[in-house]
């Protein structure tokens, strides 16, 4: 007997929650206490009165786990709306990454280049090393960083995903 195994899934939940302290630590505790995995977080005030957050978190489930998330989130007291902006559709997806190249001659050359490649501006510089803030898609910031240590890559500093909904709808 073979038992089937469920296709794990890439998935961006929206959350909307009140902006309240421990909030943010009882999500990550859920995912926690039943052994899910948060690939990105990133949490911003939405309104103008700092009442309400969006949550934004990148998850990998079977169909059965996300349905799981989606309601145990849901049930929490001070969350609003939980939304799988994968499964609702066409949504925008960004991040931001600085990344801190060090390079003289030819390899500070080809580190410009490459940044002119993928529209990174330099933010920082000296005689020795760069700054570049690169924003895009997770593929796009990934093969980025991947060409940049080949030229001295140093260090890098990732936002994690924000995404939305596209349409006239909220997510």
């Amino acid at each position: 007997m073979r038992i089937a195994q469920e296709k794990v899934e890439r998935h961006t939940l929206a959350v909307i929650v009140d902006n309240e302290p421990g909030i943010l630590a009882r999500i990550a505790g859920l995912f926690t206490a039943r052994g899910y995995n948060i690939e990105s977080l990133t949490v911003s005030e939405i309104n103008a009165d700092k009442a309400v957050s969006r949550i934004t978190i990148v998850t990998s489930a079977s169909p059965p786990v996300l349905e799981q998330i989606v309601a145990q989130l849901d049930r929490l007291v001070p969350v609003h709306k939980v939304t799988d902006l994968t499964a609702a559709g066409a949504h925008v997806e960004r991040e931001l990454a600085l990344i801190k190249v060090a390079g003289t001659g030819d390899h500070r050359i080809e580190a410009l280049r490459l940044a002119d490649v993928y529209r990174a501006r330099v933010v920082d510089a000296t005689t020795s090393s760069f700054v570049f803030e690169v924003t895009g898609g997770t593929d796009k910031i990934d093969k980025f960083i991947e060409l940049m240590r080949e030229v001295g890559l140093i260090e890098i500093a990732r936002t994690g995903i924000v995404a939305i909904s596209r349409g006239k709808e909220a997510a």
